[in-house]
């Protein structure tokens, strides 16, 4: 038996990390001081589309890529006065990533309901072409 389960350190994580909501993020969108980090698979992108200027970080390399020491690490996450917008589709995957990098101190906020919630919402929505 589980000690906590999946929707526990869901919980627990967004009692200590910043949310926004979709409607925020849609007036934040475009803005040269946001990063939007798209976390989900590259399949959930290729079939629901991105949102248009997201950067794609799979979730199971984040933690690499934000880390400069790591040799897996991504510029785009070494930018100063830049606020990072995580999200996956429905806010979960990326409450437990944003809180997991504010465990390395790395500052970020997640889209509160995800892609799922930017789409019924109205937000732009970009074709990202299958992979060859």
């Amino acid at each position: 038996m589980l000690k906590t389960s999946s929707a526990d350190l869901v919980a627990a994580a967004r009692t200590r990390i910043r949310e926004i909501g979709t409607a925020e993020l849609i007036d934040m969108h475009g803005r040269d001081d946001v990063v939007i980090v798209d976390i989900r698979d590259i399949r959930e992108r290729e079939r629901s589309g991105a949102i248009p200027g997201s950067v794609h970080a799979p979730r199971g390399m984040l933690e690499f890529w934000v880390d400069p020491e790591s040799p897996y690490h991504r510029p785009v996450f070494a930018q100063e006065g830049k606020t990072y917008v995580l999200h996956c589709a429905s806010g979960w995957r990326s409450a437990l990533a944003t809180a997991a990098l504010g465990d390395m101190g790395f500052e970020a906020a997640h889209l509160k309901d995800g892609f799922t919630d930017w789409v019924a919402q109205g937000g732009p929505v970009e074709t990202v072409p299958p992979r060859t």
